[in-house]
């Protein structure tokens, strides 16, 4: 089973509340908002802003462009 990204319509950013984009290759979830990556482990995102991590600026600007 993988990762069910109709999720994403429901769920939001712990940190700032923005919207998540699905990162398949990685397996995060990211937040260009709040510089975040959150983990998905077992299909199963972790929203916790302890297990993220932060993004570059060259990530977020791959991720807004």
């Amino acid at each position: 089973m993988a990762f069910d990204t109709k999720l994403l319509e429901i769920i939001a950013c712990p940190v700032c509340k923005g919207k998540l984009r699905y990162d398949k290759d990685n397996q995060e979830l990211i937040s260009t908002a709040a510089k975040l990556a959150y983990p998905i482990r077992d299909d199963i995102p972790v929203l916790l802003e302890n297990e993220a991590r932060e993004l570059s600026s060259d990530e977020v600007e791959q991720w807004n462009s």
